[in-house]
This record gives structure tokens, C-alpha cells and sequence, in this order.
């Protein structure tokens, strides 16, 4: 082993402290990275394989009814490889236990053999027999929150009918990995569930024996999807045809990638934070331990090492230093990686699961933190190489002492001690920077994690509260006559009623499209204004369209523009509305009209499709039996378990998150600030020692070097502060969706939370150097060079 390399070894150890602070920080970005990394490619390649596994269709479209022979012409597109056509129907499903009805898609299977495409993945049972109209199979986790198993029985409204049904399968569906309910914002298992039941059944339920309602496609490696799409609204036109879509805006697919890019997008911003602090501190180590070796780099250069050895032996320690932070990062992300994709598995549902991190992501990290080590060591070895032989046997010029450092009006009245922190402050200016800032980044990431909570809080207020003034939601099949808002008031504890209308339509502004719909709302409704985020209600437009802020930015439009409006519905007319308000929403990209305009262009009369209700909360249980046994009902959404399963579903996903970040971030505060206070009693310490032997006591002497960490740490906190605010921004601006956008919601408990626990992983790092402090031999540290 040659000298330079027997030092290397020796500098590590001696220095294994600051090396420690500097891995810790490295490992976290690596860790970071790693894991949201893993659990993107193990979570791609398990949906992939499923999706390729059980067929799920590269297209989908709905239809009022449309004749079998059709399934022939949509084959005969261009590009299509397949076609699956089905009977497809919401419908309330009576379980034993539950009082609140809960609401099952139905979807036909055919009568003769497993589906061609979104074929079930069967976790037990059989799928239904053939001529059974009282067989069904059930998604497996809506039959397992219920405890029901493979031959019980639910009783399924079908088309205004009961029907006992008997489960004789429960499964799982590439259609359904992320199955949400009508008008839900994540999946409830208890209140929606999906049953699969043979086509002549649910063709003879429906009035389409011979047609169909629902029908996926695939197609070709060489078609081209957007034509054919195209082509299949025309087939599908005359028939009622809703608008086909592909498979990046079916639903479960769409939050499914969705989640992905917003994993990617961590991947991306956070392990930054974490590899730049660690940069701060590879310079800081590598900037003292050369102050320390002039004399030894001297030396060196006498005996003929070049400039490019020197540097490159620095390098070396810089990147020894990095290497040990991402051995440790590989092997804690790799198991959070495991235990991420474990917890995004139970959220969305999956037959099987591969974890299988790919080599790249251990290169990426490893290539990322090296480069980042170099970054911040490269002002360090360049001072190394800089380095004179005959100005290096001189020793460095000692600190300027005397007056003007510190005008003596601010310091005449403290204390010896605390004199001696400032002036240290003031003469080393570029390395308390770049503790504050370390420590500052600290705070900034734990205040975006602990903002979550209010983030969720908030949106479920605006969402739930202040828009929302109802507790039940009833949808129905079919289109009912205005009277029958009657009705529905004449059940038991019905207080108010609020018909509403929701059409697909296609949104047009230029060139640019959006595949959505029109929400109609009554002209002054009574339940569920046209809410604004911002804490405001707009009223119901009168001839026009009013927008969300997302929808509105997507097709380029702004109060005073035309939009137009192709309605997939009724009549399917094309509507040139004006744009009369925008408001800001955080869920979907909504477009309201009159309800009574939109009846009117629509020619089918005084309609509505579902109500809102207020309800008296004690006849809730006297409502639900009714409901169950109103024909029509397709489906009841209740506020309260709603947003239970709101708080419940991301409230966990939180509680983790924000535990990743408590401990990362805790890793970068003990990092710092173990780093500066080590540089410093290594730096100080015959300063420290000879106040001593004047006469100093020991807890002077720990003032002197722990209120220098503490002032920096409480200089880093407003700052760190600012830095979340910012942090917090960035993360709601990479993270909106179409679909979804996160409030910028920053609680005073975040900011609390955030200080507190910066502060107690400062305290934890002055500890660890107090201790070297009390240890230290007053003799033996005269006696040194340092």
C-alpha cells in the first residue's frame, strides 16, 4: 500500500466523527432516493406484468344500448386487436350487518368461458355457471371488509328488483386496482365493490338482450389510439355512445400512474436537499483538515508528490467519506423501498407483488452523491494544491485579536465567554453559513412533512365542510322526472333536496380539448353551492359556464372567453358557453351550468340524476331501508363515511411519510451541527485548553464551544422556517393534478413541530461533543499541534 493511501486509512479513522456526521447526511439522500426509486420500478413492473397477465384493454367506452352486431365493425377499425363488449349497471348491494346500503358495479362476464380482456385474477372460488342469474363474483376486497366469503349471499337491487345473489368467487381486476365509487375521492372497500354476473343475467335486468352497454378493446403495436378512438365515438354516436377514452384516463389506471410520477417527482426534489447539505459538509472537513496538514502537504510536495496526487488523495478522502454514507443508504432504502411498495400494495390491489429494484437506481445514488461530494470538496483541494512548500513550513498567521471585531457598546456588557463565541462567529463567517444553512434545510423538510396533516385537514374542510352542506348523496340508473324530488322528500327524515345533473362532454377551446363534463346545479341550490376553495361561494351561472382554476388554465381560457361544449348525452348538442367565473377547487376540474339551461339544450325534458339530502342523523337507519328498496337507486354515497375514509386512508399514508422525514431530516440536524462542533473543538483546542489551565471552569469551557452550535442552530430556525415555506410550495406545485392538488396548507403546529424536533437532534449532537470535551487531557492537548 503506498503512503498516501496508508494516510488516507489514518485520516478516516482519526476523523471518523466528522466522517459519521458527513454519511449520515449522505445516506438519507441515498436512502431517499433508493427508496422512492425501488418502489417506482417494482410497482411499474408488477403493474405491468399484471396488466399484460390478465388482459386489461387498452380502450373503453360506455353506450345507452347498442345492438351485438356492432362488436363487428368496432373490430374492423383499424389498429383494433380485440374487442370485449359487456352489460355494465351501478346497483345498491343489501349486506347482512350493514345499514347503509353500499353501491357494486356490475359487469357482465360471458356465458361460455373466462373474458378475453380484464380477465379476473380468481383468489378463491369459481367463476358463475353458465344460465346462473343468481351467481356472482365479487371483488375480494369489498367481499373481505364485509367477512363474506365464497357461498354467501347479498341481496343485489337490480334494476328496481331484489335478487338474492350468491358469491361463488372473489377476485381481483386490472380494472379495478384503485376501486373508487361514484363521486368518492379514494376507495372505501366497505361502500363500494365490484360483481361480476353472467350476461344473460344482467342482459335480461337491463333490457339488452342482443346489445350491449360497455365495451375494451385492444390494439395493435402499429395502430394509432387517438384515431381509432375517434372512429369508435363515431360507430358509438348514434347509440348514445358517452365518449371513449384510453387506458391513461381510466380511472384506477390514471391514479395509478399518477401515484408513480408523484413518487418520481420525490425521487427528484427531496434527495437534492440531503446531497447538497452533504456537499456543505465534505468542504468543511476537507477545508480543516487541510488548514491543519500545511505543514504535511509541504512535506509532501518536497519528497516530489505533484499537485494532481495531492488533489487526488483529498478527492479520495472526500469520496471515502461519501462511499461509507451510500453503502449505508443502499441498504436502508432498499428495505424502506420494500416496505413503500408493501404499503402502496394495500392501498392499491394487486394479485402478486415483484419487488425488483433495478441495478440503475443503485448507480444513479451512487453516481449523484459522489458528484455532489466532489462538488463541495473541489474549493478545499484546490486551496491543497495551492499549496507553496515554503509558505506551508511557515505556520498560518494567527487570528487577528484586538479591537473593531465587535464594537465594545454590544459586547462591553457580556460576559468573557460569551465575547469569545461572538468574535468566533464574526472571524468565521463562511463556516457558520454553512451550518445555518444545513440546519436551516433540516427545518424546511420537516415542516413540508409535518404539513400534510393541515394539507388533508384543510381540503377535507373545503371539500366536506364548506361545500358540502348535506349528508347522503343518492344516484339513480336512469334520468327521473323532476317530481321525483318529491319523492325523495317524502322519506323518512328527508330535510331538503337538491336535484343535480352531471354529462360527459368535451370541452374545446382552439386546439385544445378536454374530456370532461357539465355539472348542472340547481338555479339558487340550497346543499352544494359552486364552492371556491378560497372560502367563497359563487352563484349559479345564467347562460354561461363557470370553471375550475386547472380546467380553465388547461384549455387557456379566462373570464369573458367562449368555451365549447360538445355533450356526449340526450340529444348530443354542441353548446357555445360563455366563461363567467373560475373558482379554485382540490378535487377534479368541475364545470358548472344551470341545471335548467342544461335540461332545456339537452331536450329531454325536467330531469335530474342524482340528489343531495339533508337528513335528520336519527332516521338515517329508516332512510337506508327505504333506499334499499327504491328501484332506480344505482347508488348512496354518505358524507360521513366518506370523509372517515379520507382521514383514515391518508392519515396513515402520512403518519409515514412524515416518519421517513422525522428521521432523515433528524440525521441532517445531528449531521450539522455534530460537524460544527467538532470542526470547532478540533480547531480550539489548545485555545479551550489554556482556559482551562487559567482557570475557566468546565462548564465555561462547554459554553464557549456548545452556545457557538446553539446560537447558529437558533439563527438556522426563522430561516429554515422560510426555506419549508418555499420547500412547501415547490412540493404543491409538482404534485397538482389534474385530478388532485394539494393545499398549501402550513399549520403553526408545523412550524412547532418542526423547530422542536431540529432543536432536540441539535441537543443530541451537542451531547456526543460535550462528552470528547469532559475527556479531553489538559496536558496531552497543550501538547498537541492543534
Amino acid at each position: 500500500m503506498s503512503p498516501l493511501n496508508r494516510k488516507l486509512l489514518r485520516d478516516l479513522w482519526r476523523l471518523r466523527g466528522q466522517v459519521l456526521s458527513v454519511a449520515l447526511v449522505v445516506a438519507s439522500g441515498v436512502a431517499l432516493l433508493v427508496m422512492s426509486l425501488s418502489a417506482v420500478s417494482s410497482l411499474r413492473a408488477t403493474t405491468d406484468a399484471y396488466y399484460d397477465r390478465y388482459g386489461f384493454a387498452d380502450a373503453f367506452a360506455a353506450v345507452k344500448r347498442a345492438p351485438e352486431r356492432l362488436a363487428a365493425r368496432i373490430r374492423a377499425i383499424p389498429g383494433v386487436q380485440a374487442v370485449e363488449t359487456r352489460v355494465g349497471a351501478f346497483a345498491i348491494v343489501d349486506i347482512p350487518g350493514m345499514a347503509a346500503p353500499a353501491t357494486a358495479q356490475l359487469l357482465s362476464l360471458p356465458d361460455r368461458g373466462p373474458p378475453t380482456l380484464n380477465r379476473l385474477a380468481m383468489k378463491s372460488g369459481r367463476l358463475p355457471a353458465p344460465g346462473r342469474d343468481d351467481e356472482a363474483v365479487a371483488l375480494a376486497r369489498f367481499a373481505e371488509a364485509h367477512g363474506l366469503g365464497v357461498g354467501d349471499e347479498v341481496v343485489v337491487l337490480l334494476n328496481g328488483a331484489r335478487r338474492n345473489v350468491r358469491l361463488v368467487g372473489l377476485a381481483l381486476s386490472p380494472e379495478f386496482v384503485y376501486a373508487m365509487g361514484p363521486g368518492a375521492l379514494i376507495p372505501d372497500e366497505r361502500s363500494f365493490g365490484v360483481l361480476w354476473m353472467g350476461r344473460k343475467a344482467l342482459a335480461a335486468a337491463y333490457d339488452l338482450d342482443g346489445a350491449f352497454n360497455s365495451v375494451a378493446l385492444t390494439f395493435s403495436h402499429d395502430a394509432r389510439p387517438a384515431e381509432a378512438v375517434d372512429r369508435l365515438d363515431r360507430l358509438l354516436d348514434r347509440y348514445g355512445g358517452a365518449g371513449a377514452f384510453l387506458r391513461a384516463d381510466q380511472t384506477s389506471n390514471w391514479f395509478l400512474m399518477n401515484e408513480l410520477e408523484q413518487l418520481k417527482t420525490m425521487a427528484t426534489v427531496l434527495p437534492a436537499i440531503f446531497l447538497a447539505a452533504a456537499a456543505f459538509l465534505t468542504n468543511t472537513v476537507l477545508a480543516r483538515l487541510i488548514d491543519i496538514e500545511r505543514r504535511d502537504i509541504s512535506l509532501m510536495k518536497a519528497f516530489g508528490y505533484r499537485n494532481v496526487e495531492i488533489g487526488l488523495h483529498y478527492s479520495l478522502l472526500a469520496m471515502a467519506m461519501t462511499a461509507v454514507g451510500v453503502l449505508i443508504g443502499w441498504g436502508v432504502g432498499l428495505a424502506l423501498g420494500r416496505y413503500n411498495t408493501e404499503v402502496y400494495a394495500t392501498l392499491f390491489t394487486f394479485p402478486f407483488l415483484t419487488f425488483r429494484p433495478a441495478a440503475g437506481e443503485f448507480v444513479i445514488s451512487a453516481g449523484v452523491s459522489l458528484a455532489a461530494a466532489l462538488a463541495g470538496a473541489i474549493f478545499a483541494v484546490r486551496r491543497a494544491v495551492s499549496v507553496k512548500p515554503a509558505d506551508a513550513m511557515r505556520p498560518p498567521l494567527p487570528v487577528r485579536y484586538g479591537d473593531g471585531v465587535l464594537p465594545k457598546r454590544l459586547t462591553g456588557h457580556l460576559d468573557h465567554p460569551t465575547r469569545i463565541v461572538l468574535r468566533q462567529l464574526v472571524r468565521a463567517p463562511l463556516r457558520a453559513l454553512i451550518t445555518v444553512v444545513g440546519v436551516a434545510l433540516a427545518v424546511g423538510v420537516l415542516v413540508m412533512a409535518m404539513q400534510w396533516r393541515g394539507a388533508i385537514e384543510h381540503l377535507a374542510t373545503a371539500f366536506f365542510e364548506d361545500a358540502q352542506h348535506h349528508n347522503i348523496t343518492v344516484g339513480f340508473y336512469e334520468p327521473r322526472p323532476m317530481s321525483a324530488r318529491f319523492d325523495l322528500a317524502r322519506l323518512p327524515g328527508v330535510l331538503a333536496v337538491e336535484p343535480t345533473r352531471a354529462v360527459s362532454a368535451d370541452l374545446i377551446a382552439g386546439v385544445r380539448k378536454h374530456r370532461g363534463g357539465l355539472s348542472g346545479v340547481p338555479a339558487e341550490p340550497p346543499l352544494n353551492a359552486i364552492h371556491d376553495a378560497r372560502g367563497w361561494t359563487y352563484p349559479t351561472p345564467a347562460g354561461g359556464v363557470v370553471l375550475s382554476d386547472v380546467l380553465a388554465t388547461k384549455l387557456g381560457l379566462g373570464v369573458g372567453d367562449e368555451v365549447t361544449a360538445k355533450v356526449l348525452a340526450g340529444a348530443r348538442p354542441t353548446l357555445k358557453l360563455p366563461v363567467v367565473g373560475l373558482v379554485e377547487t382540490y378535487i377534479g376540474a368541475p364545470a358548472y351550468v344551470d341545471l335548467g339551461i342544461l335540461n332545456r339544450t339537452l331536450g329531454d325534458g325536467r330531469v335530474f340524476d342524482s340528489a343531495n339530502l339533508l337528513v335528520d342523523p336519527e332516521a338515517t337507519p329508516a332512510l337506508f331501508a327505504e333506499l334499499k328498496a327504491t328501484p332506480g337507486v344505482a347508488a348512496v354515497t354518505v358524507k360521513a363515511r366518506a370523509l372517515l375514509k379520507l382521514h383514515e386512508t391518508l392519515g396513515e399514508t402520512v403518519l409515514i411519510f412524515t416518519s421517513f422525514f422525522v428521521v432523515f431530516s433528524g440525521a441532517l440536524a445531528i449531521g450539522v451541527t455534530y460537524n460544527a462542533t467538532r470542526v470547532a473543538l478540533s480547531e480550539r483546542g489548545r485555545e479551550l485548553a489554556t482556559l482551562r489551565v487559567l482557570g475557566f471552569r468546565r462548564s465555561e469551557i462547554s459554553y464557549i464551544l456548545l452556545a457557538e452550535s446553539a446560537l447558529l442552530t437558533l439563527l438556522a430556525l426563522p430561516l429554515g422556517c422560510l426555506a419549508g415555506y418555499g420547500l412547501v410550495w415547490l412540493l404543491v406545485e409538482s404534485f397538482a393534478t389534474e385530478l388532485f392538488r394539494v393545499p398549501f396548507a402550513i399549520t403553526p403546529d408545523a412550524y412547532a413541530y418542526a423547530v422542536l424536533t431540529t432543536v432536540a437532534a441539535a441537543a443530541i449532537a451537542a451531547m456526543l461533543t460535550r462528552r470528547r470535551l469532559q475527556d479531553l487531557d489538559m496536558v496531552a492537548v497543550l501538547k498537541t499541534r492543534e
